[in-house]
C-alpha cells in the first residue's frame, strides 16, 4: 500500500485531502458534504473539546442542549440573521407521512431557539447574566465541501449569553475570544492573531464580530473561532428582557461564540509536512508509540504501563503481520510526536531507541529514565511547534504601502495594510487578489493614512490583516 502523500509544494490541496484519509482521521459520508470522523480524528476533537469545556465551565458557564429542529418562523424574526443563512439552510417540510404546517429548519446555529428560551427564563435583573454553552452538531448546506474545513454537518460548541448592558456583554465577548486564543496557542500550538472583523465580514445579525486567525503552511488564513456581540438585536426580536432594579423593563444584550471541528483542519495545515501529520503533544491521541521488534512485546507493554502512570498517552503497536519499517512509517504519517523502538539488544542493554517526529536522528535512552524524561521531551516538542509556526507566520506577514506590494504579499501570505473599511472596496480587493480582510488586530499599533487600494482615508486607526482564506 502506498502510504505517501503529494508534497505540499506540489499541490497543498491534494496533500491535505490525501492526508486526512491516509492518516485515518476522516472519511466521506454518504450525503453530499458530510464526513465520518474516524476514531483517531475524533480523539483529537475529544482532547480539544475537554480543554475548551473545562475553561468554559471554569468561567461560570453551564452546558445545556437545545433542539436540532427549529421552527422556520423563529429565524424570520431577525431579518439580517435569516438573510445571512438563507442559502445554507436545510429545511424539513414533511414528517410522519404528512406535510408539516410549518417547515422546520435543521439548526445552522442556535441564536433563535436559545433566544426563545432566554425570553422565558429571564424576568429580573437577578437572573442575569445567563451564561449558557452547547456542544452540538449543526448543518449548513455546503456547495464546495472540504473535510473538517467546510462540511454540510460539523461539530462545535456555541456559547450564548444574556447580560444587563453593553459593557457586561462586551466583557463576555472578549472573555470568549481570550479562551479561544488560549486554547489555540497553548493546546493546538497555533499562534493565532486575535482581532475584530470589518463590517463586511461580520456575523449575520451581530453588532461586532471578533475572530482568531491562524496562518496555514500554504500562507492562507483560517478562521479558528469567533465571538460576537449581538447588541439588543436578538433581544428585540425575541423579547429577551428583564425588570431592572429601578422597576423599568430593559432589553438584554446578548453574545454568541463558537469553535468547531475546523480546528482539526487547522492543526493539520499549521504543523503537517510532506511526511504527514505533525501533532502537538497536548492534542495527540497517542503522544508516544512503542514499536516492539521481534519478541519484545511483553516488555514493551510493561513499559507502557509505567509511562501511563507518568501521565503519557502511549500505544504499543505489536501487530505481528506488519514489518517494523511499515509501522515506523505509519506512525510518522499519523503524526505521533515520539516513537520508541525496542529490540532484543535494546532490552539487554536496558535502553530504547527514541525518534522525534521532526527529526531524522535517533538516540538511545535508558528505559528506567523514560517515565520522567518523556513528559519533559513532549513539552519541549509542544514549544518547538509553537515557535516553528510563529516563525513561519511572521516570515510570511508583510507590512505594505503600495498596491503592488499588497498583491505580492497576499500571493504567499498575509499583508498588513491600511484600509478604508468600505465593503465595496473589499469586494474589489477580493476580485483582483482573492484576499479578504481577516481582522483588525487587537494588538496592532495605532496608525493612519490612506487605503492601500482606493486612497480613501483609513477607517480603523491601525492596519488590517488581509489574506487568502479557507
Amino acid at each position: 500500500m502506498n502510504r505517501g502523500v503529494t508534497p505540499q509544494s506540489e499541490d497543498f490541496s491534494a496533500w491535505y485531502n490525501e492526508l486526512v484519509a491516509k492518516a485515518q482521521l476522516v472519511d466521506r459520508g454518504p450525503a453530499k458534504g458530510t464526513m465520518v470522523i474516524r476514531p483517531y480524528g475524533y480523539r483529537l476533537w475529544e482532547l480539544l473539546q475537554a480543554e475548551l469545556d473545562r475553561r468554559i465551565k471554569d468561567t461560570g458557564h453551564e452546558n445545556a442542549y437545545f433542539p436540532l429542529l427549529i421552527p422556520e418562523s423563529y429565524l424570520q424574526r431577525e431579518a439580517e440573521h435569516v438573510e445571512g443563512f438563507a442559502p445554507e439552510l436545510a429545511v424539513v417540510t414533511h414528517a410522519g407521512g404528512k406535510e408539516l404546517e410549518e417547515p422546520l429548519v435543521v439548526r445552522p446555529t442556535s441564536e433563535t431557539i436559545i433566544g426563545e428560551m432566554m425570553a422565558k427564563w429571564i424576568s429580573s435583573h437577578r437572573d442575569l447574566p445567563l451564561l449558557l454553552n452547547q456542544w452540538a452538531n449543526v448543518v449548513r448546506w455546503e456547495m464546495r465541501p472540504r473535510m473538517f474545513l467546510r462540511t454540510t454537518e460539523f461539530l462545535w460548541q456555541e456559547g450564548h449569553t444574556a447580560h444587563a448592558d453593553e459593557a457586561d456583554a462586551m466583557r463576555e465577548t472578549m472573555l470568549a475570544l481570550g479562551l479561544y486564543e488560549e486554547v489555540a496557542r497553548d493546546i493546538a500550538a497555533i499562534p493565532v492573531v486575535a482581532g475584530e472583523k470589518t463590517p463586511g465580514e461580520r456575523f449575520a445579525g451581530a453588532v461586532r464580530t471578533y475572530t482568531i486567525e491562524g496562518m496555514m503552511r500554504d500562507g492562507k488564513a483560517l478562521q479558528c473561532g469567533t465571538s460576537h456581540y449581538m447588541g439588543a438585536n436578538f433581544a428585540r426580536a425575541f423579547d429577551i428582557g428583564y425588570t431592572a432594579a429601578s422597576g423599568q423593563r430593559q432589553l438584554c444584550h446578548t453574545t454568541s461564540w463558537g469553535m468547531t471541528t475546523r480546528m482539526i483542519g487547522a492543526v493539520i495545515m499549521t504543523h503537517g509536512d510532506d511526511k504527514g501529520l505533525v501533532l502537538p503533544p497536548r492534542l495527540a491521541p497517542y503522544q508516544v508509540v512503542i514499536v516492539p521488534i521481534r519478541d519484545t512485546a511483553p516488555a514493551c507493554h510493561e513499559l507502557a504501563v509505567r509511562l501511563r502512570a507518568a501521565g503519557v498517552r502511549v500505544h504499543v503497536d505489536d501487530r505481528p503481520q506488519l514489518s517494523p519499517g511499515f509501522r515506523f512509517n505509519e506512525w510518522e504519517l499519523r503524526g505521533v510526536p515520539i516513537r520508541l523502538e525496542v529490540g532484543p539488544r535494546d532490552l539487554e542493554s536496558g535502553t530504547a531507541v527514541l525518534a522525534r517526529r521532526l527529526s531524522d536522528a535517533k538516540e538511545s535512552v535508558p528505559l528506567d529514565s523514560l517515565p520522567s524524561a518523556l513528559p519533559v521531551i513532549l513539552e519541549e516538542f509542544q514549544e518547538l511547534l509553537l515557535r516553528r509556526a510563529t516563525g513561519f507566520r511572521d516570515e510570511h506577514t508583510i507590512t505594505v504601502g503600495t498596491w503592488e506590494a499588497f498583491a505580492a504579499a497576499v500571493s504567499t501570505g498575509w499583508a498588513l495594510a491600511l484600509h478604508c473599511g468600505r465593503p465595496s472596496c473589499e469586494d474589489v480587493i477580493k476580485t483582483e487578489t482573492a484576499a479578504t480582510p481577516r481582522c483588525i488586530p487587537l494588538a496592532g499599533p495605532e496608525e493612519s493614512g490612506t487605503c492601500v487600494r482606493c486612497d480613501q482615508p483609513s477607517a480603523y486607526g491601525k492596519r488590517v490583516i488581509f489574506g487568502r482564506a479557507y
